[in-house]
């Protein structure tokens, strides 16, 4: 058995034509990177490149398809309310 990652976070991009994109995974940079190659999400593809512009920590893959889910279902008004908050927010300790 393979060890696992639970470092999930769950994330948002800002696609080349100003469309967001929600998505989770446990290798953030690796995922970028899939993305901005074409090699990501069938809707990211035609629509690079893209920008990271909000990610959340979760408690394993479970927490984030979960926030995933609760952040697809916001409107766009209310993710980009999201990313600007976080940007303020102080980091915990």
């Amino acid at each position: 058995m393979l060890p696992s990652n639970d470092n999930w976070v769950c994330y948002l991009l800002e696609c080349a034509d100003g469309t967001l994109y929600c998505g989770i995974t446990n290798d953030l940079d690796k995922r970028l990177a899939a993305h901005n190659a074409g090699e990501g999400a069938r809707y990211t593809r035609g629509r690079i490149p893209v920008r990271l512009v909000h990610v959340e920590p979760c408690a394993g893959k479970p927490a984030a398809l979960r926030r995933e889910m609760q952040i697809k279902q916001m409107t766009r008004d209310r993710k980009r309310l999201l990313c600007a908050d976080a940007g303020r927010r102080k980091p915990v300790k």
